[in-house]
């Protein structure tokens, strides 16, 4: 892994040095104002940084919001969620995507309302200790919520270093040296300012396409600017595409309700819910799918729907043939399956790719 020449002569030179304050000074001008930001001189909520980097984690800004200020309202802290179920919490995380965090932040809540009396430790170590809290998401909320003198590197943090600096090595191999020169933007004080201040300014000037390089506060000094090429940061190694997998899903209604069973808790979707369906394998004919159906009596043939319902997981695309079927008024559900009023599925805790499949075979 390798800086710049151009970089190195602007790591050494005097005018780095103030880089921290430049940075600060802007993000006290134009700081984006986000639900689980405190005003300039309040302590930050250590549970609301953390709800918040749970739920940002591979998604945006915009679509966390509204899921912030519900679970905000449900459950005001972690004792609060701590003492909740974790079907509640799959149920108002659904939609959100990822479902391996809504597991992980509430056994995070549970463990923090256990173990910790329901106070977040105040370090990098204690937090990493946590279930679900990984190396950035510890240094995020030390340094957001206690002020630890460390830099968290999301991707906006990525983006901005690897320009400034012109590290030529491509992701993942450069995550090393951009956390090394990431720390260099620290100041002495205002740690949690500091990393919120680069995540704003890789959200808003140093974007991925057509950065506004001229509002940047750290335009003199960026090795990538100089060159002309910023755009091109940070470099990337080519990405695997997963191999297609195919399966049947099963939409079956008695009356006003829908068949339905849980996930295993643990893997793909762990906890979710779901209409009964096939093994999802790749290269699966759709005969072979179609043998996997629920056994139920009343059924005697199943109706194919027209069309296909397509998903992209982030290991795998996945395309589903949907079948439907109607039982009588009294059939039971098979083993390990329920029968839940159409009528209140916004409430039950699916997927999107669940609700593909039943908007498909229930024609919604």
């Amino acid at each position: 892994m390798s800086v710049s020449r151009a970089a190195k002569q602007k790591i050494a030179s005097p005018d780095s040095a103030d880089r921290p304050a430049r940075l600060l000074a802007w993000y006290d001008r134009h700081c984006r104002k986000l639900p689980w930001r405190t005003a300039a001189g309040e302590q930050a909520d250590p549970y609301r940084v953390w709800l918040s980097e749970i739920m940002l984690q591979q998604t945006t800004v915009r679509a966390v919001g509204p899921y912030f200020e519900k679970f905000l309202s449900r459950w005001p802290d972690v004792t609060a969620l701590g003492r909740a179920s974790l079907d509640d919490v799959l149920r108002m995380w659904a939609g959100l995507g990822y479902y391996s965090r809504a597991r992980n932040l509430h056994a995070c809540a549970v463990a923090v309302l256990n173990d910790h009396g329901g106070v977040f430790p105040d370090t990098e170590d204690g937090l990493r200790a946590l279930p679900g809290v990984g190396p950035y998401t510890a240094a995020a909320i030390a340094a957001i919520a206690f002020d630890r003198r460390t830099m968290p590197v999301d991707g906006n943090i990525e983006r901005v270093v690897t320009r400034l600096y012109a590290i030529e090595a491509a992701l993942p191999q450069a995550k090393p040296l951009i956390q090394q020169m990431a720390a260099t933007l620290l100041g002495p004080s205002r740690a949690g300012d500091s990393a919120q201040a680069l995540m704003d300014l890789g959200a808003t000037i140093c974007t991925p396409k057509k950065p506004a390089c001229a509002l940047c506060p750290l335009n003199d000094d960026c090795a990538a600017r100089v060159r002309g090429d910023q755009e091109t940061f940070p470099r990337k190694a080519p990405k695997k595409s997963g191999t297609l997998r195919r399966g049947a899903a099963f939409v079956v209604t008695r009356g006003g309700e829908l068949l339905v069973r849980s996930r295993p808790e643990k893997g793909l979707l762990g906890g979710m819910t779901e209409v009964p369906g096939s093994q999802w394998l790749a290269g699966q004919e759709d005969a072979a799918a179609l043998a996997q159906a629920p056994e139920l009596k009343g059924v005697t043939r199943w109706h194919r729907k027209a069309g296909i319902v397509n998903h992209v997981f982030t290991h795998f695309p996945l395309e589903l043939v949907v079948y439907t079927a109607s039982v009588p008024p009294r059939a039971r559900a098979p083993e390990g399956m329920r029968w839940v009023p159409v009528a209140t599925l916004d409430g039950e805790a699916f997927p999107n790719v669940m609700r593909k499949v039943i908007a498909h075979g229930l024609d919604l």
